[in-house]
């Protein structure tokens, strides 16, 4: 809205139809008095002002917007039919006009000053509006970063506290692991030495007597093959430094242990070429012993157990990657031709104390592929196995030729 102060009621009623012909809202004061009550109510985007006026003159009137914080960026206009000398026109700009006219006015000119000034206080409201907008966003911003901040400075701390205790819990374990393993196994041998020696001296004509020590000393053993597992697990959570291994030596060590059972069980174990990989060598070499093992222990009645270890370099980290030589992964099988199992029960294999078989026909105690797994995992691969009943199993591993660190 436009603001014309005149003291000549004339002059404002000619003035305002022009302005109203082109569409401007106007609002109209008749003296410097009046003019400043209007202004201090109602936000004006310019002021045309009359410069001789009774009481209060323009130059007055303009002097005191000037002085004030509210008012002092509306723009003034200066009308004066009268004061047209320099010196007027001097003292007009220097109280704060933006121009200063004489009349008679030239129409088109004061129109087209007018629209001009009008977009500038409309450019100037949007420019104060962003302002504002983004004066809240900065300080919203600021914030939540300083929230954010002091957040992530207490998690951080949090997180540090809890992984020294962890790592106190994890020491802790070990050494818990360490003495119940020596503390248990000790009694157990003394008990299968014992119970042995009973056997031996005391019980040679007792055939019944002779049957429950045997189930006493297997008992024992299958103990002492629990506690040798747990221990295993237990140390997986150790923090060990990886290094290149040849993957051939880990495989020719754990068949070389298993010579005597393939040889009895007249076995058929065959290999192919394994990847050097980055890995911890005993941790791999207990994986190949598992599986292996299974592949012997589940062999059923198969007159010629097989056993077919075979590798291959893969693109992706995918159990179904595709085959390349220059794949950073390799893919191994170690797949048999023993009682096989239902694959509805795959997830159930690889968790600890989980046994698909009659512990009275096959021993075990449960541990084997959930060490497989754990270990695989913390070599940053993968482990899953294909069957079906009566007809053997593969045992799929992925494995990263080169270290990935999961930190």
């Amino acid at each position: 809205m436009i603001l014309i102060v005149d003291d000549i009621k004339a002059n404002i009623i000619a003035l305002k139809k022009t302005l109203e012909l082109h569409n401007i809202e106007v609002d109209t004061a008749e003296s410097g008095e009046e003019a400043l009550k209007k202004i201090l109510k109602t936000n004006y985007c310019l002021i045309i002002m009359d410069v001789q006026m009774p009481g209060l003159d323009g130059f007055e009137v303009v002097k005191i917007l000037s002085g004030n914080k509210r008012t002092k960026e509306i723009p003034v206009i200066f009308l004066s039919a009268i004061s047209v000398e320099k010196k007027y026109i001097f003292k007009g700009y220097e109280t704060g006009a933006v121009d200063y006219i004489t009349k008679p006015v030239d129409t088109d000119l004061l129109i087209l000053k007018v629209k001009t000034f009008i977009k500038i206080y409309e450019q100037k409201n949007e420019l104060r509006v962003m302002k504002d907008l983004l004066s809240k966003e900065i300080k919203i911003r600021k914030e939540a970063q300083d929230n954010l901040e002091i957040k992530i400075a207490e998690r951080t701390k949090e997180l540090v506290l809890k992984n020294e205790e962890l790592e106190l819990k994890n020491h802790e374990l070990q050494q818990f692991s360490w003495v119940v393993s020596h503390d248990l196994n000790e009694p157990i041998r003394k008990i299968q030495i014992f119970i042995k020696i009973i056997k031996d001296l005391y019980l040679k004509e007792n055939e019944k007597a002779i049957d429950y020590v045997d189930r006493t000393i297997k008992s024992a053993e299958r103990m002492q093959t629990l506690i040798t597992d747990l221990l295993a697990y237990s140390r997986l959570s150790a923090n060990v430094k990886p290094e290149k291994t040849d993957l051939n030596i880990v495989l020719q060590e754990v068949l070389s242990d298993f010579d005597y059972l393939i040889e009895r069980k007249n076995a058929i174990v065959k290999t192919g070429g394994l990847p050097t990989i980055d890995s911890i060598p005993s941790q791999l070499r207990q994986v190949f012993q598992n599986l292996i093992g299974n592949a012997l222990k589940f062999s059923g009645n198969a007159e010629t157990p097989i056993i077919e270890i075979t590798s291959e370099l893969i693109k992706t980290k995918d159990f179904d990657g595709e085959i390349s030589p220059d794949g950073k992964y390799c893919r191994i099988i170690v797949s048999d031709n023993g009682i096989g199992f239902d694959e509805i029960y795959l997830d159930r294999i690889f968790i600890i104390f989980q046994s698909l078989n009659d512990r009275q026909t096959y021993e075990g105690t449960g541990i084997g592929l959930a060490i497989a797994k754990k270990i695989v995992e913390k070599h940053n691969g993968l482990i899953t196995a294909k069957s079906q009943i009566g007809k053997g199993a593969s045992f799929i591993i992925v494995l990263p030729l080169k270290y990935e660190n999961q930190n």
